[in-house]
């Protein structure tokens, strides 16, 4: 099993831990919007890390990013698996041509 596969699992896991014990089970138990605004939190500090601080910081954050994100899909019950499924229907298109299918700006 993979690092992603054993953290979301440690994830599952931990939804029904208590709030005293467990981050993860106290994030759920305070909301999506509490969730959403966390990642959004550790994604800004990613890219200040990514523009003023060291490498190290830059793979702290960045690991912190992807827990929060396990976490909301957690919430959302989205598996990791449909997420690795996305990137594998976009590989081998180029992005710009899967952003105008989109219809993205």
């Amino acid at each position: 099993m993979d690092t992603l596969a054993r953290l979301e699992s440690t994830i599952a896991q931990r939804r029904t831990a208590s709030p005293e014990d467990s981050y993860v089970a106290k994030l759920l138990g305070r909301g999506l919007p509490v969730i959403a605004r966390k990642l959004g939190e550790e994604s800004v500090e990613a890219i200040v890390a990514a523009l003023s601080g060291s490498r190290d910081e830059l793979v702290g954050e960045a690991a912190d990013v992807l827990f929060h994100l396990l976490v909301l899909l957690a919430a959302k019950d989205i598996p990791l698996s449909d997420v690795l499924a996305e990137l594998d229907r976009r590989d081998g298109t180029s992005g710009l041509a899967e952003k105008a299918a989109r219809g993205a700006p």
